[in-house]
């Protein structure tokens, strides 16, 4: 009887060809690898000709789905060609790491101590990942590299340990760990003592292998006592792959009922176990998952190509710059590889890496530019592939009905933003908006609105942007409890967000995304719900900020089979009792309260613009006229009213002069003034510009300010004016020049002579300059 330990590195190609040679000298009678025992069912379908990776088990809590953990695999890994070759020769293949059921069933407060584990939940946008959590698994091949996607919202990461195998590179000459695992390792051609010499590294570094933490001693007891069964079962040649820096605590295999008690009393959890694709970007650092490796695209070009790397990979580089209309050349393409090659030698490598390819790379075929490189790196060091599974694989029924709806729409998954251009009036298009709408309404954020171009959400036409991600997986799962298919669940988790919501804004944005997915029974429940809750509503910004959505609906609900005369009898009375509110709710506003009345304000605005109706446009116009001249009301909000009516031609330039000559009146306090300013200004610039009343009394205004107050006054002022594009900020200074050049033209002799024999300090108005010119935008220089 013998037992052969094989130490690996996730992902790693070098170790996976190694491992392949190994399996085959050896030819075991059974195959231990480091893996979820749970997921023992999921392992024939491994062997499908439709399984192609990078492929990831998913092993995840049924009654609560968000607790779930990842395991990738792709070809290079060597977890992977070890259990195609046990399937490929029928022998025995096991997981032998700590059940998931175990793993998953710690306190919450447990897992948050190492964020990024493959035990402890985090977000996909943390940085934290299985590796970088466990410096051996990132360095040494640590090969449960999954990462749960259960969101904790406060954790922080926590801060890795030092990295053992950092000071193997150290002492080999290396500041980067990665480049020496790779150039000692992943391209090693000769790997006969390859897996002696990383069980050499590692007892090295750990010593009397002691774990460094309780999760650690369960798991390599665990592994320990799955050996130990296979050795009792009488298997003669046991061919072990774990992480290289589990091999000298699987090696030394000690006491069994020390291992027993470790075991003992360990709480266990109900786990289910699936196939799921995943992407090559989810098998990089930046994912958060961080399953052990910067570039896989490297790395199974590494695998797919093992003779003549250098020169294969800068012709997929060249080729790749081509498809984006880059040039490069054949002659750039032997200039990169020589520049490789030499930058290999003067570094002493057997071979140019990633490192001196991607430099190589960039100085000759992208002539030193960053932007073609961030396209090679996208598109060929990580890559985007995606992966898929055999239709057998076990699915939840939500599942299984979104794959079929996908078929029966002609659409397909892929790791790549896929843009879909809709037109509502063709059957095909118009169920690929349902499906989106109600995707989103689960939270499956499959599809995106896109709103560039000709389309708006609404109309006839639509533009998503469509990216399969792998944790879409478990937003399904989780789904899952609200229905067995994509309409079902959504109608009743639309239903129990409207009885959930207490806001009529709420109900009413809520309204509008349900009509576009098109469910009638959730739309009638929530029509209800905001009638009843109209009823009652008594804030009036509330009541102004509902009317949008059901603008919208009003508008656009008969392309989706939604009549508007449902929900325009609705409208009317939230619109006629918010103008009845308004006067009132307008009244005694501090700042923040001002500003979020004008939001409130422009929503209503934008009600009647969209609906384009005479009775609600002259109701509005009064409205906002009652708004301009009362001086009880924040100067933000009646400038905001004298803008809109101005938009609305209902107010003409003498109109706007009078106003403004009022609200910059001495009587009015500057800060007032400043935020009349503010209010009337915010919008278009081209307008404005027409408006000489409104700049006349701008400019008189700003003349009689005292040097203090406007100081005081320049922050507001330029926030007034920062929402105009610089030449439209241009153009009012000039304007205002115009304008005093007019008035200057105008006046009589008399007035003119008595101006120029006003003494004028040259240096006080030099000093102002560049004030004026850092207000308005201009160069004080140019003149």
């Amino acid at each position: 009887m013998s037992v052969h330990l094989f130490g690996v590195r996730h992902h790693g190609p070098g170790c996976a060809r190694a491992l392949r040679s190994a399996l085959e000298t050896l030819k075991p009678d059974i195959l231990l690898v480091e893996g979820p025992p749970d997921a023992h069912a999921a392992v024939p379908l491994l062997a499908s000709k439709k399984m192609q990776p990078p492929v990831a088990l998913l092993i995840y809590v049924p009654d609560a789905p968000q607790r779930a953990v990842f395991y990738p695999f792709t070809t290079f890994s060597p977890e992977w060609q070890a259990l195609s070759y046990a399937l490929a020769r029928r022998i025995p293949a096991r997981f032998m790491d700590l059940p998931q059921e175990i793993q998953l069933a710690r306190e919450p407060a447990v897992a948050e101590e190492t964020p990024g584990g493959p035990e402890s939940p985090i977000t996909p946008d943390l940085p934290a990942a299985a590796d970088s959590a466990r410096p051996h698994a990132s360095a040494a091949g640590e090969s449960n590299e999954g990462a749960t996607a259960a969101a904790v919202a406060a954790a922080e990461p926590a801060a890795p340990p030092p990295d053992p195998m950092a000071l193997l590179a150290q002492a080999a000459g290396y500041d980067d760990h990665e480049l020496w695992w790779e150039s000692e390792i992943e391209q090693r051609r000769d790997a006969t003592d390859l897996f002696d010499a990383i069980f050499e590294a590692m007892d090295a570094l750990r010593g009397d292998a002691t774990p460094r933490d309780d999760e650690e001693a369960q798991r390599e007891a665990h592994m320990r006592t799955v050996i130990r069964a296979a050795e009792a079962e009488g298997f003669q040649r046991i061919a072990i792959v774990s992480g290289a820096w589990h091999s000298p605590a699987l090696a030394r295999r000690g006491d069994p009922r020390a291992d027993a008690a470790i075991l003992n009393g360990l709480k266990s959890v109900k786990v289910e176990a699936t196939w799921i694709p995943w992407t090559n970007s989810r098998l990089s650092y930046r994912s958060g998952y961080g399953a052990g490796i910067s570039s896989p695209g490297w790395y199974g070009h590494l695998w797919a190509a093992p003779d003549r790397v250098p020169i294969r990979w800068a012709a997929q580089a060249a080729q790749l710059l081509r498809s984006e209309g880059l040039d490069a050349s054949s002659a750039s393409v032997i200039e990169a590889v020589r520049l490789g090659e030499a930058l290999a030698a003067m570094r002493g490598l057997p071979m140019p890496g990633m490192a001196e390819m991607h430099e190589a790379i960039q100085t000759v075929l992208c002539h030193g530019g960053t932007s073609p490189m961030t396209l090679i790196r996208e598109r060929l060091e990580i890559g985007e592939a995606l992966g898929s599974v055999p239709p057998e694989t076990p699915a939840v029924p939500l599942q299984r009905d979104l794959d079929t709806q996908i078929k029966r729409l002609r659409l397909e998954r892929t790791a790549e933003i896929k843009e879909r251009k809709l037109d509502l009036r063709n059957d095909t298009d118009r169920a690929r908006s349902q499906l989106f709408h109600r995707l989103r309404l689960l939270g499956i954020e499959w599809a995106k609105p896109s709103y560039s171009g000709h389309s708006a959400l609404g109309t006839f036409h639509e533009d998503w942007q469509l990216k399969w991600e792998p944790e879409l997986a478990v937003a399904l799962i989780e789904a899952n409890v609200w229905g067995n298919t994509v309409a079902r669940a959504s109608a009743v988790y639309a239903r129990h967000l409207a009885d959930e919501a207490d806001e009529l804004p709420e109900l009413s944005e809520l309204l509008d995304r349900v009509i576009l997915a098109e469910l009638p029974e959730a739309t009638e429940h929530l029509l209800a719900r905001i009638q009843a809750r109209a009823a009652v509503a008594a804030d009036v910004r509330h009541l102004m900020d509902a009317l949008p959505p059901l603008a919208t609906v009003a508008r656009y609900g008969n392309v989706r089979g939604t009549q508007a005369e449902r929900v325009t009898p609705l409208i009317d009375a939230l619109f006629t009792r918010a103008l009845i509110g308004l006067p009132g709710a307008c009244a005694s506003l501090d700042d923040d309260a001002a500003a979020e009345m004008t939001v409130s304000i422009e929503h209503v605005h934008e009600t009647v613009d969209l609906l384009n109706r005479d009775d609600q446009r002259a109701a509005w116009i009064a409205a906002l006229r009652g708004l301009v001249t009362r001086d009880a009301i924040h100067g933000l909000v009646r400038g905001r009213a004298a803008r809109l009516l101005l938009a609305m031609r209902a107010l003409d330039g003498d109109e706007l002069r009078r106003l403004a000559g009022l609200a910059l009146s001495p009587a009015v306090s500057a800060d007032q003034a400043a935020a009349w300013i503010e209010g009337a200004l915010r919008g278009g610039g081209q307008a404005l510009l027409l408006q000489d009343g409104l700049w006349r009394a701008l400019d008189a205004w700003l003349a009689e300010l005292s040097a203090e107050t406007f100081v005081a006054l320049l922050p507001l002022l330029r926030r007034a004016f920062a929402g105009f594009s610089a030449p439209e900020r241009r153009s009012m200074g000039e304007k205002v020049r115009r304008l005093a050049d007019a008035e200057d033209a105008s006046a009589s002799p008399a007035t003119r002579g008595a101006r120029e024999q006003l003494p004028l300090n040259h240096e006080r108005a030099t000093a102002v300059l560049p004030v004026l010119a850092q207000i308005l935008g201009v160069d004080h220089h140019a003149e």
